[in-house]
């Protein structure tokens, strides 16, 4: 896209940027252990041991923050390459306002990684206070959600009034809907739902990044298609240092993405499909997270109306945990359906 050179250029940029997280990655964790920012236990000093506490404290002490290198790196590769691209005989081309388009990419990314950041900060140094399900970590779940929700909705609000965008197309049926303002609530939901999708699904070694890898490689085909010199480059800048982390993150995990990471791309991945207009495809390509934050939801509304659980464990990943499955099995296989689910959505996508 963006010209003929542009294939050529953009795996030359994922490879460049997987060599330089593959040598930042090492000293980066002796970082994290020196800063003391490991995942602490969070299960009662007293008592009985919740099974969800067991499954998740055997990884107490494992690096968090993994996330920050990526989006530390992805950010100023991209602001340093961009403007040279062209001077290498790349046409920059977007769908949008150009500058408008990068802010609103660039402002995702960081913001929500800085939510997460603290978030991760106060888990980790912070008191725990006492929840609806035991102790509870990090920021309350009301100020997180809210402060998930005023940035999902000043996102929305950006690409609505900056960039146009108000339409979402139904393949299959080929229906295209015009929400005009309305579109600013359901761009908003699409974030913050896909924020805390990938949040919950990054709960076993290698399961989100590695999902997060499949769906990158979908929609940087999709932005090829759609000529979007932008997005292209930086799902490739992106693509490249996530691979790197991916070494380190497989079972066991030498190193978390922690919260920074993990809000950060849940809605960046999500203003991808807004963007490229993929909302449907977003949903397919994406379906694994779709599945694990639907699990919770079930799960809870087990509890608050059933009175009893719907599953053995939610999100989904800890039910296979609790009736024996291996990690890296059930994180394979998760892959391998997300491998799947992105072929439908790159077809859908297409047609």
């Amino acid at each position: 896209m963006g010209g003929t050179n542009f294939l050529p250029l953009a795996l030359g940029l994922i490879i460049f940027s997987f060599l330089l997280n593959s040598v930042l990655v090492v000293p980066f964790i002796d970082l994290l252990y020196k800063l003391r920012l490991t995942r602490r236990k969070e299960a009662p000093q007293k008592g009985k041991v919740p099974l969800f506490d067991r499954l998740h404290d055997v990884k107490a002490g494992t690096p968090v923050g993994g996330g920050i290198l990526i989006i530390a790196t992805v950010v100023t590769l991209f602001a340093v390459l961009l403007p040279l691209v062209g001077r290498l005989g790349v046409y920059i081309q977007s769908s949008f306002n150009l500058d408008k388009e990068i802010f609103i990419i660039l402002f995702t990314f960081i913001s929500f990684g800085v939510l997460g950041l603290s978030d991760d900060l106060i888990k980790i140094f912070g008191r725990p206070q006492k929840g609806v399900l035991g102790l509870a970590f990090g920021l309350s779940r009301k100020s997180k959600f809210a402060l998930q929700w005023a940035l999902g909705f000043f996102i929305a609000y950006l690409i609505y009034k900056n960039l146009g965008v108000d339409i979402v197309h139904v393949p299959l049926i080929n229906k295209t809907y015009i929400l005009g303002i309305w579109y600013i609530p359901f761009a908003a939901f699409v974030i913050v739902s896909f924020t805390n999708a990938f949040n919950i699904t990054d709960g076993l070694d290698g399961l989100a990044s590695g999902l997060l890898m499949i769906c990158l490689i979908a929609f940087g085909v999709i932005a090829a298609g759609s000529l979007d010199t932008p997005i292209s480059l930086f799902i490739a800048l992106w693509l490249g240092a996530l691979i790197a982390f991916l070494y380190f993150n497989v079972y066991p995990a030498r190193v978390f993405l922690g919260d920074a990471g993990a809000l950060s791309f849940g809605a960046t991945l999500a203003v991808m499909g807004l963007l490229t207009g993929g909302i449907v495809a977003l949903v397919v390509i994406g379906g694994i997270f779709v599945l694990e934050a639907a699990s919770s939801v079930i799960q809870i509304f087990g509890w608050k109306v059933l009175k009893r659980p719907i599953f053995p464990l939610a999100p989904v990943h800890h039910s296979f945990l609790a009736i024996g499955w291996e990690e890296p099995k059930i994180v394979m296989r998760a892959w391998l359906a997300g491998i799947i689910l992105a072929i439908f959505g790159l077809w859908l996508a297409t047609i």
